[in-house]
């Protein structure tokens, strides 16, 4: 069997920029079987399948059954996911603002709070039809400009007359760009809510209450720095010391390392060291399958 290993990022059109961070693509074949975490991030997950499809070891919610999707949306969760493949998987991962959920999907992001649903039985056929132009289309530009185009039509037909509340969007937008740093009550001074209002409708909207939003937010910018760290240091290898944890907690917000490692343990299912030593494993054996 051919092996194949390819793993590439897309940039939607610049008229879904606000509406979706990034596209993953992903299709390995061929290569050795393997575990992956599905973290906690500040974005809903999109994915719609090329090949085979994506087979959910555990999800966020431990009383959702394992199973496979051929489409999958999942809402804003603080527990890993398992993902589970025997040598094959392929799709395109969307990774969605829960401020354009309504927009582009037609409910809000707490509709889908902390659960993995297949997308095709909430979003339509129409999901089944971009599926089917990802195994048509040639190559990952071509696969990615299929999903801008089945974005952009949603969003012209979408009715999104209930758009979110300007409280909400504000004190969204304002954990976001503070690293989650914002105290829930100045985030309440700010927007001209009680916290108690604010803890509601924030939760209805987006899924998490934003004591928890922050928690993530700050999670997700910690772990990718520290992603960012490996790959710098050593290239394709999961190094066991120097990874300056100390000063990685004291840059995203955290009081000291004892408490980004509780973080960790609480919204990965691991301490820092080991998420870092399995998934830089799972990259390097992938890329040595590919020989």
């Amino acid at each position: 069997m051919a092996i194949i290993d390819e793993s590439v990022r897309g940039t939607p059109h610049a008229a879904l920029s606000h509406d979706v961070a990034f596209y993953s693509g992903y299709r390995q074949a061929g290569i050795a079987p393997a575990e992956h975490r599905g973290l906690p991030s500040p974005y809903l997950t999109l994915i719609v399948t090329i090949d085979e499809p994506l087979s959910v070891a555990a999800h966020p919610d431990p009383e959702q059954a394992p199973g496979d999707f051929g489409t999958l949306l999942g809402g804003l969760h603080t527990s890993p996911a398992t993902i589970v493949h025997e040598g094959r998987q392929s799709g395109v991962q969307l990774m969605v603002n829960p401020l354009a959920a309504r927009g582009l999907l037609g409910m809000p992001a707490g509709a889908v709070a902390g659960v993995d649903v297949a997308a095709d039985e909430v979003l339509g056929r129409d999901v089944a039809e971009v599926q089917e132009r990802l195994r048509e289309a040639a190559d990952w530009p071509a696969r990615f400009a299929a999903v801008d185009a089945w974005l952009m039509r949603r969003r012209a037909l979408v009715d999104a007359r209930r758009p979110v509340a300007p409280e909400v969007e504000r004190a969204w937008r304002r954990l976001v760009t503070s690293g989650g740093a914002v105290p829930v009550p100045e985030l309440a001074d700010e927007v001209g809510w009680s916290t108690r209002h604010l803890a509601a409708r924030f939760r209805q909207e987006i899924g998490l209450t934003p004591k928890a939003a922050a928690r993530v937010v700050r999670f997700d910018r910690a772990r990718r720095a520290l992603a960012a760290r490996v790959r710098a240091a050593r290239p394709h290898v999961a190094p066991s010391r120097g990874l300056g944890l100390a000063d990685l907690a004291a840059e995203h917000g955290y009081f000291d390392q004892a408490h980004l490692d509780r973080e960790f343990r609480a919204l990965a299912g691991c301490a820092p060291v080991a998420w870092v030593a399995e998934e830089f494993r799972n990259i390097q054996a992938a890329r040595h399958a590919g020989g």
